[in-house]
């Protein structure tokens, strides 16, 4: 956790103050070794950043006071279109996601993703939890927006013209693709397939909207590590 990450419901005398408890008390306690009058890197969930005055610790909760001043770093200009990864590799994409700078994110469906993926407790109550600890790793505080698209067709034909309009659009595909292009600093969606990609019907659906079929080379990467290549490689650092 390098920002400590105030949420609305933690405030109290004018949003000056925050009172923290639970597991972000645990770290500042265990991993921080807070000390009252000791200084640390904090920011207001979809607000500023700066810092946090420790003021008065208990067995339960920690009390800061904020001097928060400074904007969150820029988002990547980027749309990603993720199709829904299994629970556990779902848990740290969204992490990386998060924190990479993504700052909205649809997770779609495709021919290769299992049906119960969409029932896992993560798609039911964790999604937010997982956005939040990338942005206390990244030291971020603008929390991305995730909306949940169980239908491929309906989604490409009716939603994406509209979603990817003006901006430069590409999908992920290792086979008859061209190389990734250059970083640029454009406005782009991004399209990722499953563990095994998307399936050539879906290419061509997106290709007939518009998009641009990349690879990043002859290896074929996990979507957990397929993420962070491809955000990596497209925009500059």
């Amino acid at each position: 956790m390098n920002l400590i990450l105030i949420h609305p419901s933690d405030l109290i005398n004018n949003e000056h103050t925050a009172v923290i408890s639970g597991r972000r008390f645990q770290h500042i306690s265990d991993i921080h070794n807070a000390e009252i009058g000791q200084t640390l890197k904090a920011g207001l969930l979809n607000g500023k950043k700066g810092q946090a005055l420790v003021t008065q610790i208990t067995d339960q909760s920690i009390t800061l006071d904020l001097d928060l001043n400074a904007p969150p770093p820029p988002p990547l200009p980027v749309k990603l279109l993720l199709a829904l990864p299994r629970p556990k590799m779902l848990k740290r994409t969204l992490q990386t996601i998060s924190a990479m700078g993504v700052k909205e994110i649809y997770l779609i469906n495709s021919y290769r993703v299992d049906k119960s993926y969409w029932g896992s407790p993560i798609i039911q109550n964790q999604i937010e939890e997982q956005l939040i600890l990338g942005l206390e790793q990244a030291g971020d505080t603008m929390l991305p927006e995730l909306h949940l698209r169980k239908r491929f067709k309906p989604f490409i034909e009716d939603e994406l013209p509209s979603i990817a309009k003006n901006s430069r659009k590409l999908i992920a595909h290792p086979y008859n693709a061209t190389p990734c292009p250059k970083a640029e600093a454009l406005q782009t969606t991004l399209a990722i397939g499953p563990e095994g990609g998307f399936i050539p019907y879906e290419v061509d659906k997106m290709v007939d909207a518009g998009f641009q079929p990349i690879h990043i080379g002859d290896r074929i990467l996990r979507v957990e590590n397929a993420v962070p290549a491809l955000l990596s490689r497209l925009f500059p650092v």
